[in-house]
């Protein structure tokens, strides 16, 4: 069976993807491909973050219809959110994920161990053991299983397949779960974490902003971009953070959610900001314990798995010990986004 692969770089950490046949990735007409190049070199991508009610923009730099290959069918992946991360295909790899185009007989093994249900998130997913590799089953709906992963015990190498009912768009959708997972798996020793949060850069650094879901990430960093001049925008939901010697930085990712900026830069940290919604906006410098929770609540985890969560646990001590780190109470306005600049 023929295989095509490619390999992309986030966070200064490597990965490839391989397709079995018929899975092919797309080819992009000249309007995409302008948009890939422009997000490759770091230039500041001309979107603003989606705030809660917002009208939810195309997360991909193919826009419309007009804009898909020929021949495009079920079987092409859209790619494109991943491509201005593009590396060398000789470049070493931390992992690898291979979307299969069979139903592997691991998804209907008895030996199957359940581990843990997240219901939280979207989409819902099971975790299993099976004989020291992880499979994770993601659903459409509940007990409704639509496509899986399986991590081998070393954490390297992935295997994912989607049911045949799922459009190829549809099949991307749990295809950033799986590598997101499988990044979060392998990240952790090199520094690294997977966050959710929303950052802009001024000045030069980036400014982070961290929160529960609905506290209003989106809506500060937009107001950053409004109303403070200079300001642009890093990743609206998934960037990486990486401790590396004495300083933290923050990388953009191909996962920002509703926002479709994948821009390929890194910015030093200057600042964390953990924002609350609040009658009156108030912000408070924080150290130690409360800087560390502030970080490690909003960072991608393997809870399931002791040694990665001890890397993880490391990585944001590391960053609270190095960053100056607020609590922001805040209202929906021009104001707290200067109190929190002004910081």
């Amino acid at each position: 069976m023929a295989v095509s692969e490619r390999k992309y770089k986030i966070g200064g950490l490597c990965f490839g993807v391989s397709l079995d046949e018929p899975w092919s990735f797309m080819d992009y007409v000249p309007a995409v491909r302008e948009r890939i190049e422009t997000a490759a070199s770091g230039e500041v991508v001309k979107v603003l973050p989606t705030r809660a009610g917002d009208e939810v923009p195309a997360r991909t730099y193919v826009t419309c219809c007009e804009e898909l290959p020929k021949g495009f069918n079920s079987r092409v992946l859209d790619f494109s959110q991943y491509e201005p991360f593009l590396c060398e295909e000789n470049t070493d790899v931390l992992f690898r994920l291979s979307i299969r185009s069979d139903r592997p007989g691991w998804i209907d093994s008895d030996r199957l161990s359940h581990m843990l249900s997240v219901d939280d998130k979207a989409p819902g997913f099971h975790i299993y053991d099976l004989a020291g590799e992880t499979v994770f089953a993601f659903e459409a709906e509940k007990g409704n299983a639509v496509a899986w992963l399986k991590v081998s015990g070393d954490y390297h190498y992935g295997e994912f397949c989607a049911s045949e009912s799922l459009r190829s768009y549809s099949v991307l959708f749990h295809l950033n779960t799986a590598l997101m997972m499988m990044y979060t798996y392998n990240c952790a020793s090199s520094g690294a974490l997977l966050m959710h949060a929303s950052v802009v850069r001024h000045d030069g650094l980036a400014n982070v902003f961290f929160g529960v879901s609905g506290t209003g990430k989106s809506t500060h960093s937009r107001l950053w971009l409004e109303h403070i001049e200079g300001t642009d925008l890093i990743n609206d939901d998934n960037p990486v953070i990486r401790v590396e010697g004495e300083a933290v930085f923050i990388y953009g990712t191909p996962w920002s959610g509703k926002t479709p900026c994948y821009r390929n830069v890194k910015v030093q940290v200057g600042k964390i900001v953990n924002l609350h919604q609040a009658p009156q906006n108030s912000i408070t410098k924080v150290q130690g314990l409360m800087a560390y929770v502030g970080i490690i609540s909003s960072a991608s985890s393997i809870r399931w798995d002791h040694d990665i969560m001890d890397a993880i646990n490391a990585n944001a001590s590391a960053i609270a010990m190095t960053v100056p780190c607020f609590e922001l109470g805040c209202l929906p306005d021009a104001d707290a986004a200067m109190m929190s600049m002004n910081a």
